[in-house]
């Protein structure tokens, strides 16, 4: 006697098999809800197509005491990087509250930088200047053409120039004495 041998299922076994466990799976998925309709309410208020502002990591100095009178300085490069790092006018000027509060423009500020000052103090807190040697000599070139001799430069002659653009005042930097006004030269 042969010892039984197993039969493959038939191909239409297989098919049916396959069809059955499709139609179970489908009948499952239609049993689950669905999504509900979508609904557009025309009073209900839409986003913005500009995207959210971002919000600054920190708040800027307040310096608006000092913009009163010195409004060109809201937009001058050295004063807006050290505002959004909270480094305000009185962090180097000082509180100067006789200066914010004389109307008459007659008292400076309680720090002057006269030219000798300016290194020093930027450097009180900016320890290195790590920039490339090639930028630094272009920018010289492009900033500062006519001082030949690099003990001449200063911080402000490639960082911002942090000068008024108009003067009705000067004190002496080093004194704080006030300057008398140049006279006017007579017209031709």
């Amino acid at each position: 006697m042969k010892p039984p041998t197993a039969t493959a299922p038939r191909p239409s076994a297989w098919c049916a098999a396959l069809c059955l466990a499709a139609a179970l799976a489908l009948a499952g998925e239609a049993r689950r809800p669905g999504p509900p309709p979508l609904v557009v309410d025309k009073d209900a208020p839409t986003l913005p197509d500009a995207p959210h502002p971002q919000k600054p990591d920190r708040e800027a100095a307040d310096n608006s005491a000092c913009f009163v009178c010195h409004a060109d300085y809201k937009e001058e490069p050295l004063a807006v990087t050290h505002a959004k790092h909270k480094v305000g006018c009185a962090t180097c000027h000082g509180h100067s509250h006789a200066h914010t509060n004389d109307e008459n423009h007659t008292i400076p500020p309680d720090t002057l930088f006269p030219h000798e000052r300016i290194d020093p103090a930027c450097k009180a807190c900016h320890k290195s200047h790590d920039a490339p040697a090639a930028e630094v000599v272009a920018r010289w070139r492009a900033r500062c053409p006519n001082k030949l001799d690099p003990k001449t430069i200063v911080c402000t002659d490639c960082h911002g120039r942090h000068r008024l653009s108009r003067r009705t005042m000067r004190w002496d930097k080093r004194t704080r004495k006030l300057l008398p006004k140049p006279s006017p030269t007579p017209r031709p």
